[in-house]
């Protein structure tokens, strides 16, 4: 599974540029990674572990802008085509994740 989040968020005042730094390296501390400008995803082995997820992100949203999140499946992902120009490239690797019982 995989958690998308999409994120438009003012920065027109100095304040409101460090409120947008704080966010993205918060959802990155938590695992996510840049997939473009404003929309960053992460892995998730299961549904529990991606609503953990969904959960934290929930508690860093700013006061301020547009913030989205969507899970999609590993087989919804892998149909996704993606392009750099005109030439496709491969999607990213799925994360392989050790779970020790």
């Amino acid at each position: 599974m995989w958690v998308l989040v999409f994120f438009d968020l003012p920065t027109e005042t100095k304040k409101e540029r460090k409120i947008y730094a704080r966010f993205r390296k918060e959802i990155m501390a938590d695992g996510f990674s840049m997939f473009q400008f404003s929309i960053y995803l992460r892995h998730c082995p299961s549904k529990e572990n991606a609503d953990v997820h969904i959960k934290r992100v929930k508690g860093m949203l700013p006061a301020k802008g547009h913030v989205g999140i969507m899970c999609i499946t590993d087989k919804q992902f892998g149909m996704m085509e993606i392009f750099r120009g005109k030439e496709m490239v491969d999607n990213p690797d799925t994360v392989q994740q050790l779970e020790l019982f």
